[in-house]
């Protein structure tokens, strides 16, 4: 594979790397590539588009997301990583209103949207050549294939003159094996699909201190090591937590004063330490002690935070002011972040058999993760029993990819006991819970 740039030839097998030849000669109508994480699948796919594009004038492209919001730091930014390693910058224009990459020889587009805004999705249009490409991006995070259905049946559409082509290429990590992605392109065969399996192996840009991450997974947890390291599909059979999905929601409209059932939910907050190889995981909820069901809609997971950027991530998401149950081992840390401004810190209480009893109370819930709480899905995806040595499962969870999981835990512990009063007191300040402290909630969602 060469690519000829102005006499300068650009090797694409030294870009590219191994292990997508298949993919990158693949015409059929779908392309959809399931992976562990490193596996390149989503660098390959921003170097094919790059590359497709340039060489063909008439060709555009649509890239897709759950979520709008997100392609800023994920799709937009790895398209425009590609123009930079193919060495053509000078030949693209990246704009941010609209979000957008232009071809400038000829005008044309790269253009981003998400299943948030649907009818701006099913609308889309360009004005040079045609729209014969749709790339969906972690395509896991949607939901339902009836939401897939409407944008295969929108875009591409109308006839593509040759040599273009219409394919829709589909790249996500295959965190459930329940997931409707599964039985529509793994499980049977279509002559108009291409189902790749890819991982970290055919990753040759790793270097080594990346593969002794995958190697310790595969001692320390086989299981996460076959779904995060192999890109095999994460199973349900032993999970602690089974009644979860992964659902669009907007919390203001759930919450607010003015939903019949507001005066229903409070808002909860969670937040476990971590540093050099375990993240430090926040995560923030609104729960419904009524109706059983816990909306998860705020994430933080990231290594090596000190306490000062933990202060400055939760103030800049607007839960500053927010009561926050943290882990009670680090009381130094916990008054640290209150000489930070994070003054509502609370740590929980630890105790006999608490970590049973928080997984019992948090098994009483529905809980529904939006889209782009994906370390929480992932860790709802492999948080099991523990199994004894002859494959027996104890009435334990496995003390592994459990950082959210636990801060979860910690922020249940101010969901005592419920009593609502009239509904009529929908009051943001009400306090509608006895035995429950409630969180005021003047952060970033509140309206």
């Amino acid at each position: 594979m060469k690519m000829r740039d102005e006499g300068r030839r650009i090797n694409l097998a030294e870009v590219v790397g191994r292990g997508y030849r298949e993919f990158w000669d693949c015409r059929l109508r779908y392309r959809v590539v399931k992976g562990g994480k490193a596996s390149k699948k989503s660098t390959t796919a921003a170097l094919w588009f790059i590359v497709q594009l340039m060489k063909y004038p008439k060709s555009n492209l649509l890239v897709v997301r759950n979520v709008f919001n997100t392609h800023y730091n994920s799709t937009y930014a790895q398209l425009k990583w590609a123009i930079k390693r193919l060495g053509v910058g000078d030949y693209w224009k990246a704009t941010v209103s609209p979000l957008e990459l232009r071809y400038l020889p000829t005008g044309q587009r790269i253009i981003f949207r998400g299943f948030d805004d649907v009818l701006k999705l099913a609308s889309t249009t360009v004005e040079n050549g045609y729209l014969c490409w749709v790339w969906v991006e972690e395509a896991f995070e949607i939901a339902s294939q009836a939401d897939f259905e409407k944008l295969d049946l929108s875009v591409p559409r109308g006839e593509i003159p040759p040599p273009l082509f219409k394919q829709t290429t589909l790249t996500f990590n295959p965190w459930n094996e329940s997931h409707w992605l599964k039985k529509r392109f793994f499980d049977t065969k279509s002559p108009d699909v291409l189902a790749l399996t890819t991982n970290y192996k055919c990753n040759e840009f790793l270097d080594e201190t990346d593969l002794c991450v995958y190697t310790r997974l595969q001692i320390e947890n086989p299981r996460r090591y076959a779904v995060a390291g192999l890109g095999e599909w994460g199973v349900s059979e032993g999970l602690v937590y089974e009644r979860w999905e992964i659902a669009e929601f907007d919390v203001l409209s759930i919450t607010r004063n003015e939903s019949p059932d507001a005066w229903k939910y409070r808002h909860i907050f969670g937040l476990d330490y971590g540093y050099t190889n375990d993240p430090t995981a926040f995560i923030a909820m609104a729960v419904n002690p009524v109706d059983k069901v816990l909306y998860i809609y705020d994430e933080h997971y990231e290594t090596r935070m000190l306490n000062d950027a933990i202060a400055a991530m939760i103030t800049a998401k607007g839960f500053c002011k927010e009561r926050i149950r943290v882990d009670s081992a680090e009381p130094k840390s916990n008054e640290d972040l209150r000489r930070l401004g994070i003054t509502r810190i609370l740590p929980a209480r630890k105790g006999r058999d608490s970590v049973l009893n928080g997984i019992a109370k948090l098994q009483e819930y529905r809980m529904i993760v939006h889209p782009s709480c994906s370390h929480t899905a992932a860790e709802l995806s492999s948080y099991r029993w523990k199994k004894s040595a002859e494959d027996q499962a104890q009435n334990r969870p496995e003390d592994q990819n459990n950082h959210l999981m636990d801060a979860m835990r910690y922020a249940m512990e101010d969901i005592l006991f419920f009593r609502p009063r009239e509904k009529h007191n929908r009051g943001r300040n009400n306090k509608m819970m006895k035995g429950v402290v409630a969180s005021d909630f003047k952060g970033g969602w509140a309206v």
